[in-house]
């Protein structure tokens, strides 16, 4: 039975899961900046002084890295964490960092007698403190009990999508495809309306209210309506994730020899957004790659 998580990496998503889990699990949080590790203790988890220190006994570990790269030195880096992990742990996977090297993973966890679990998630920062996360999960059976009382306390939405790691990561790229395309697509119908003298809100109002309408417009668009202001929108999601997720999106079509057009335009307008200065920004801003200035 679960009952100890260690939380490693606690960052936008990071540190509100951390908080859930606290609600029912023994929960021990590292990070590398000490005012997340803070800010983690104040939500119920215990700040431990070192990764190593964290997954201590933990029977679930949950990473929340930006790379594959980063997984891979964290856990088999200088004195990476997979010689702490303890028999028969699960290391939950939250990340998005593509197909690419999971399987090796996997294998090498297994000599240590660790499960990974790839299990790749969506909703935000919100969501995640309220437990209402889609996660997808690549991992055998075993594996999936192992982690499922920790991804039940994350997810409304849990979707077991393969038994091999690897499997999580295959459909969470797709599902970035769809996602970045969509908030691309709500940027330019948005600058497009402004272009064309409309008012923005009721426009918003009546596109979300027909067949136009998607996730991405309605949750997005009203903060594409703020990227103008002083302050900028509320990030919730950075424009630079989408630079990420899309070049993860691009290598995978690329190895498959398929064509992805509408992802590879949609791409290159995250990219200029990053060359712009507007990667730290909340990723609606890519309106303002597409119009520079309001028009109206």
């Amino acid at each position: 039975m679960t009952t100890t998580v260690a939380v490693i990496g606690l960052g936008a998503m990071g540190l509100p899961m951390a908080g859930r889990l606290a609600q029912r699990f023994t929960v021990r949080g590292f990070d590398i900046a000490a005012e997340r590790v803070a800010l983690a203790a104040e939500a119920g988890v215990i700040p431990a002084s070192s990764a190593a220190e964290a997954v201590n006994g933990a029977d679930a570990v949950l990473v929340a890295v930006r790379t594959g790269a980063q997984l891979d030195e964290l856990l088999f880096g200088e004195d990476g964490l997979a010689t702490h992990l303890a028999d028969g742990a699960a290391v939950i996977l939250t990340s998005t960092v593509g197909t690419e090297g999971i399987e090796a993973i996997a294998q090498q966890l297994a000599i240590h007698g660790a499960e990974l679990v790839d299990a790749p998630l969506s909703g935000g920062p919100v969501r995640a403190g309220e437990g209402d996360l889609l996660i997808v999960v690549g991992a055998t059976p075993a594996a999936v009990e192992t982690a499922r009382p920790v991804l039940e306390q994350l997810a409304s939405t849990l979707s077991v999508v393969g038994d091999k790691p690897g499997d999580g990561q295959a459909l969470k790229t797709v599902n970035q495809l769809l996602c970045g395309v969509h908030i691309a697509a709500a940027a330019e119908a948005l600058a497009l309306a402004d272009a064309l003298g409309l008012d923005r809100s009721r426009t918003l109002d009546a596109l979300t209210a027909g067949a136009a309408n998607s996730f991405m417009l309605g949750n997005r668009g009203p903060r594409a309506l703020e990227a103008y202001d002083p302050e900028g929108a509320e990030v919730l999601s950075r424009l630079d994730i989408f630079v990420k997720d899309l070049g993860i999106v691009g290598d995978a079509a690329r190895r498959a020899h398929l064509s992805t057009p509408v992802a590879a335009a949609a791409e290159q307008l995250f990219l200029l957004g990053e060359a712009q200065g507007l990667g730290a920004l909340d990723d609606s801003a890519v309106i303002r790659v597409v119009a520079p200035e309001r028009l109206s």
